[in-house]
């Protein structure tokens, strides 16, 4: 829909009334009554029969944390964990003949130096003006439990040097410009916004539409940076144009989208990692090896930048959940970070720690390589079973043997890895 009258720029908007009715989730259910719907927005001369707007404020991120960085740059430059931190580390070394360009790229803290804090307020005065700097410098404390805060977050060492004064290499260039930005906004003035809600009609009330989104009244730190999604969202709390009531809509364009119930999406580099945060899984020296860990033992492979398991990581995952459950729990993961933190703090003398792993465990592997490799494999078919042996269309036993129709399948081990047999 574009604003005739102001010649806004266009948006978008979805169908809520057809023929005078309103509509519900699933009125439209075939393909007839959908383009039937399609015809009538693309006939339909239309007016803003409202405007609804509710003022707002958005605050900016903090700066990068290593866990932060790797998303962003997984969702913004495409980047694997892995080539992040190696990139990183080149700035953190120094490049272009300066020394170190940004602070140490393992950390957890959010935290900025004095130091720090007054160079980028002056920067930032100097470069937007004194509208987009906060009375009082913005201070950001770590969200995570277990976070380790002894350095602070990542950010250029001096925010005075700015991307586009260095000589870098597209790589290191693109990574110190996405940290710039991002401790350059952290320090500036929130985006005011109007949440708002546009009705449009037809003059007959047959066909009405709705447009939710954000108008952007003064754009504060956006005019810098603006946080990356994992998954791309409908268009419920877009940008809007500033639009009156009373004007007249033009329908630039219609489609009519068939929508499937589907899974939540497999996990990307930038979604994975946020996870394993929220988890306790790991610390910030550890998601991308651990990610590239997953890859090269082709525990996983990706498809359009999604992490898809293979048989052999099912396998591996299904053996340890049965025989070593305790071990792969994630709250087990997160408890042994708490307990390292309190053996660096002092708090926990480290023998005893480890005293207490080993005695479980040990006796944990001794159990476990004591028992038959057929009840290994009966335990495997049986957690695996949904995958390996799926449903058949017939309804016959899907472990039934194919060609002699008597024997059970199962898993087999031989050299060359597990097969089915």
């Amino acid at each position: 829909i574009t604003d005739v009258t102001a010649e806004a720029p266009p948006f978008l908007a979805r169908l809520v009334t057809h023929a005078g009715k309103k509509l519900t989730k699933f009125d439209l259910n075939d393909q007839a009554a959908a383009l039937a719907a399609k015809a009538a927005v693309e006939a339909g001369a239309f007016s803003v029969r409202s405007v609804e707007k509710k003022p707002a404020r958005r605050s900016p991120p903090p700066p990068f944390t290593t866990s932060t960085l790797q998303q962003e740059a997984a969702r913004k430059l495409g980047f694997s964990a892995q080539r992040t931190m190696q990139t990183a580390q080149k700035l953190y070394e120094g490049v272009d003949g300066e020394g170190g360009l940004i602070t140490y790229m393992r950390t957890d803290g959010v935290d900025v130096s004095p130091e720090g804090l007054s160079e980028a307020r002056e920067v930032i005065r100097e470069r937007y003006g004194a509208a987009y700097l906060p009375e009082e410098a913005r201070r950001y404390r770590s969200k995570q439990k277990n976070a380790q805060e002894a350095h602070e977050a990542i950010r250029p060492t001096s925010l005075a040097r700015r991307p586009e004064s260095l000589h870098l290499d597209d790589d290191l260039r693109r990574l110190y410009d996405l940290i710039w930005r991002r401790m350059a906004a952290s320090q500036m003035e929130s985006a005011r916004v109007e949440r708002t809600v546009i009705e449009l009609e037809t003059a007959d009330g047959q066909t009405g539409l709705r447009a939710t989104g954000q108008v952007v009244t003064f754009d504060g730190y956006l005019a810098v940076y603006e946080e990356g999604k994992d998954d791309a969202d409908d268009e419920e709390g877009g940008r809007l144009p500033s639009v009156r009531e009373g004007a007249s809509g033009k329908v630039e364009a219609s489609r009519a989208d068939q929508h499937f119930t589907e899974p939540p999406p497999r996990y990307s580099e930038a979604s994975l990692v946020k996870k394993m945060e929220e988890l306790g899984i790991g610390r910030p020296s550890t998601y991308a090896s651990t990610l590239t860990t997953l890859r090269d033992r082709e525990y996983v492979r990706m498809e359009r930048q999604r992490f898809v398991p293979e048989d052999k990581g099912r396998l591996v995952t299904a053996f340890l959940e049965q025989f070593f459950a305790r071990w792969v729990e994630y709250d087990f993961t997160a408890a042994l970070e708490t307990q390292l933190d309190e053996v660096s703090a002092g708090d926990l003398d480290w023998k005893v720690l480890l005293r207490k792993f080993w005695t479980d465990f040990h006796a944990a592997t001794q159990a476990a390589g004591e028992l038959r490799t057929s009840v290994i494999l009966d335990h495997l078919n049986e957690a695996l079973g949904p995958h390996i042996f799926p449903d058949r269309a017939d309804g016959t036993d899907a472990r039934l043997c194919p060609r002699c129709g008597e024997g059970k399948l199962s898993l087999k081990t031989s050299r060359f890895g597990a097969f089915i047999g």
